[in-house]
């Protein structure tokens, strides 16, 4: 998406949904809450959506005898639902390429593409676990807040419609997420390392992985023939490890971008504890797609090319620079400064759906899908600092 050009699309660098449908609302059912007691149950059985509201609702907060304002209600809305796509989609890929465990059950593994994904990095499995098991935890804490202060939790169950992966390791249950669709921008790797260029000026990059954008590429093996050939099944944990980083830098930027909207000191808190460690996320996803080997998939010619060679390498875009390089922030008269980019609040979660759209994860959903995200999303934007409500 040519994201860094406008505000909502300076943030799709880091979800557009479809405007003109009626959002319809969403609550919690009556089965549902039966099962947000058991963790395993919910992982298992249903997927990340199904467990929502309740967990923490009678946890005593420090504000919680104030309810929400509207508008910090519906950026924790919209968060929650962000979270819980993000917990789908990291499943996904737990299942078949990350450490099985009872922390984060529902797969049973696949040795092939965890061995490919280890070409990377021999840590992936445990960083796709843990990563997997943080988006849980978020999601979940925030629907348990959100009641906490009187607001409504968000379910995304009713859109479970996407198949699974009959890959071996996979379980067969509906997805919200599509991984094996995907058309992944890598802008952000020329983004982060351009010490004169912002998105927030309107500045764009360009894509480390040019072919990345011009298909649908599965990102988890679709099904126990694409084990083989080895270059091609290389190609699909390539593409999986530049679209951990892509998901993981649009997070990075969505918190502190919704954070500026906030009236309450404690929403405040909940969203600058949570953000930093979506950076670290990807942070680590950055240092892991430096690793991905040239490759050509023999199947559809998807190319990855050599990051250290031209065009990119040199000083500047050696892969083993993974922090920000300083680069203008607010006004060209100020010095450069190393930040998160972008950071822009105008039109932030609107640009949030536009980018994980455009990415392909909603590819075959439904247009109710698309209608209440674009609702979530335009209530947050709407959102203005204001005094709590006593």
């Amino acid at each position: 998406m040519s994201s860094e050009t406008s505000s909502s699309s300076r943030s799709s660098e880091t979800l557009s949904g479809r405007e003109g449908h009626e959002a319809q609302p969403i609550s919690e059912t009556a089965a549902s809450r039966r099962h947000l007691s058991s963790r395993r149950s919910f992982l298992v059985g249903a997927g990340a959506g199904a467990l929502g509201a309740g967990l923490l609702a009678n946890v005593p907060l420090a504000s919680a005898h104030q309810r929400l304002t509207e508008g910090d209600e519906a950026i924790l809305r919209f968060l929650s639902a962000a979270e819980i796509l993000e917990t789908d989609f990291w499943q996904q890929y737990n299942e078949l390429g990350g450490v099985q465990d009872s922390e984060v059950p529902g797969g049973s593994g696949n040795s092939a593409y965890t061995a490919a994904l280890a070409v990377l990095d021999s840590d992936m499995a445990q960083y796709i676990h843990d990563n997997t098991e943080d988006e849980f935890t978020h999601f979940t804490f925030i629907n348990a807040y959100l009641e906490a202060r009187g607001g409504r939790a968000v379910s995304l169950e009713r859109f479970r419609k996407l198949p699974s992966s009959t890959a071996t390791g996979a379980q067969q249950i509906k997805r919200l997420t599509n991984l094996m669709e995907l058309t992944v921008h890598t802008s952000w790797w020329t983004r982060y390392r351009s010490r004169t260029k912002n998105p927030d000026f309107g500045d764009t990059f360009p894509p480390a992985v040019p072919g990345l954008l011009k298909g649908k590429f599965p990102a988890i093996p679709r099904s126990d023939a694409d084990l083989t050939p080895a270059d091609h099944l290389q190609a699909i944990a390539n593409t999986a490890g530049f679209h951990f980083a892509t998901i993981e830098q649009g997070g990075t930027s969505l918190y502190p971008s919704l954070a500026q909207r906030v009236s309450d000191r404690e929403v405040l808190r909940v969203l600058l504890s949570i953000g930093p460690t979506e950076t670290m996320h990807f942070q680590t996803w950055m240092d892991k797609a430096g690793n991905a080997p040239p490759v050509t998939d023999p199947t559809n010619g998807l190319v990855f090319p050599d990051l250290n060679s031209p065009p990119f390498g040199g000083e500047d875009f050696q892969t083993n620079l993974i922090m920000p390089e300083p680069t203008i922030f607010l006004d060209r008269k100020f010095p450069v400064c190393s930040i998160i980019r972008p950071t822009e609040t105008e039109g932030a979660a609107m640009g949030a759906v536009k980018f994980l759209t455009d990415d392909g994860l909603f590819r075959g959903q439904s247009p109710a899908f698309f209608a209440f995200m674009t609702d979530l999303a335009r209530e947050a934007d709407a959102a203005r600092p204001e005094r709590s409500h006593q």
